[in-house]
């Protein structure tokens, strides 16, 4: 056995079998259940001639189907390619072909946008349809394959270098696959098999952790006489597609717990807060302003309309949550010992964290503790001194990716050797402070040039949310005659809310040196951002250029 998303996963199966592994709707999958199905589904594309290491497409929307897919995938060591529901049929189409997909399972509501893409799709050998009425033209029938296959895992030994991949991308730029080993991606991303606490040194420790260390990742947050959960049960609002949503969900099952599938078309928040009260759930992870202000929203409205004091953390990661939200939703959930956010990407593992507590003030910039395996690098690749203000990448060691799916020279660039240890640069622009924590300045292909000062979006973004009457906002640059470029708000605002351009830069001055202060506002009606809650930069530029 071996450090196996698979093998894992049976571990677990074997020692909990009664426990609820997904809720998702009216469904509740034992573990017991969920290895039954996708080892059911794993015979059905061994039989269809899916070989190892070979593509699955999954385009599925957030449904219970959508693990048990993933995990099948994995005992046939096949790999699951993650489809994005939101995009269009020419980034459909290069995603399908990129990522050289030999098999395709589809929600029943996208057979019309399949069926057109069929004649461009001739290396796929077979396709399944999940949901619909009837059978399917051209496909197999989800629950009809299942029902006809085995639920004996007779499968060959995996390995820990089985592939882990997910396509990223599509706000800057056209969708690439990113590349783990399992091994890398288990301890890297998913918790170690004991999320919170020390990572297992053996895939059989796995059976001991998920009966004894229930709630780990609590453990840093307890005080005396705080309650731990009897299960740890998580709800993320990221969709599965996604990396928030698919390691959430991973790093969840791999330990034991329970992951409560939020399987709307768009997020209510009303029903996130009866998710929350109906399953107990423990860790709600949000996706930064684009779930927290929402959330606010619903619970100041009636606080005394929901219970939710199973809340014990709250995690947010993919995009900026402000410190005035971080601060309302502490107040507003008075069971919440903690608030952890994360610096990381589909490149990279966690590369640097933050964490509010009820007793500390939320800073406005963006600051994180650093990690051991993390450093900030100049353009010669050597570490930035703390204190002295340069401005470096954010790189990190240890297990990180091979590389992106068939591009070797972007692999290159990203994935580098510094003093005999391979780093990911994913791009991430940082300063390092005088006491060593890490100011997050944003991905450095969206950095402004105005006047030869670079200015770099998240870090304007972080200050200018917190302005009143933001709701939503997000910061690009657009062409000027005299600076190149210069520093735009795109913003919605609350109701009623009346915004103008000098109360954001009263706002900024005292956190922002002059030439990052916003030189033009925008009002939209709302902000676009993708289904992960992260902003659509392509979109604000354009907004921003209009005349």
């Amino acid at each position: 056995m071996q450090f196996n998303f698979a093998d894992c996963f049976e571990v677990v199966a074997d020692t909990v079998p009664d426990r609820t592994a997904i809720v998702s709707g009216d469904q509740r999958l034992s573990y017991t259940t969920l290895d039954d199905r996708s080892t059911r589904f794993a015979h059905v594309v061994a039989a269809a001639g899916v070989g190892v290491g070979e593509h699955v497409g999954l385009y599925v929307h957030n449904q219970a189907e959508h693990l048990e897919v993933m995990l099948g995938c994995y005992k046939r060591r096949a790999v699951p390619i993650n489809v994005n529901y939101r995009y269009g049929t020419e980034e459909l189409a290069y995603l399908l072909a990129d990522s050289e997909i030999v098999a395709l399972v589809y929600g029943a509501e996208y057979r019309d946008i399949v069926d057109a893409l069929r004649p461009r799709l001739t290396e796929v050998r077979v396709f399944v349809e999940i949901g619909g009425a009837g059978e399917p033209s051209g496909a197999l029938a989800y629950e009809a394959a299942l029902a006809g296959a085995s639920t004996t895992r007779a499968f060959a030994p995996r390995s820990a270098d089985d592939h882990y991949v997910l396509y990223t991308g599509g706000t800057t730029g056209m969708p690439k696959g990113v590349v783990w080993r399992q091994e890398d991606m288990f301890f890297a991303t998913l918790g170690g098999g004991n999320p919170g606490g020390l990572p297992i040194e053996d895939p059989a420790d796995i059976a001991q952790t998920v009966l004894v260390n229930r709630s780990q990742r609590l453990t840093p947050f307890l005080r005396p006489g705080d309650p731990e959960p009897e299960q740890f049960v998580v709800l993320a609002l990221g969709p599965l597609m996604h990396a928030s949503g698919q390691w959430s969900a991973l790093g969840t099952l791999l330990a034991g717990g329970t992951v409560v599938i939020y399987t709307g078309r768009s997020i209510d928040m009303a029903h996130v807060l009866t998710l929350v009260e109906r399953e107990r759930v423990v860790m709600l992870t949000l996706v930064g302003d684009a779930s927290g202000r929402p959330l606010l929203d619903e619970i100041e409205a009636d606080p005394a309309r929901y219970d939710t004091s199973s809340l014990q953390l709250l995690g947010s990661g993919g995009a900026i949550l402000s410190s005035d939200v971080k601060q309302r939703l502490l107040a507003a959930l008075p069971s919440v010992l903690a608030i952890t956010e994360a610096i990381g990407s589909s490149e990279s593992p966690v590369q640097a964290v933050a964490v509010a507590r009820r007793d500390e003030a939320a800073s406005q910039t963006l600051r994180f503790d650093a990690r051991e395996t993390t450093m900030v690098v100049d353009d010669e690749l050597r570490p930035i001194a703390a204190g002295t203000g340069a401005i470096g990448r954010l790189a990190t060691r240890g297990r990180v990716p091979l590389g992106y799916y068939r591009d070797a020279e972007k692999s290159a660039r990203t994935f580098v050797e510094i003093d005999g240890a391979r780093w990911a640069l994913p791009g991430d622009m940082a300063t390092v402070d005088a006491d060593g924590s890490i100011q997050l300045l944003g991905r450095g292909s969206l950095c402004i040039n105005t006047g030869g000062e670079k200015v770099y979006p998240e870090e304007v973004e972080a200050v200018v949310k917190t302005v009143p009457g933001v709701s939503d906002a997000i910061v690009v640059g657009a062409p000027d005659d005299r600076f190149g470029q210069r520093v735009v708000v795109v913003a919605a605002t609350d109701d009623g809310a009346v915004l103008t351009l000098d109360a954001i830069r009263n706002h900024c001055r005292p956190n922002l040196a002059g030439y990052k202060l916003p030189r033009a506002l925008v009002i939209v009606d709302h902000v676009e951002r993708s289904a992960a809650g992260k902003p659509d930069y392509r979109w604000a530029a354009e907004i921003a250029r209009a005349p």
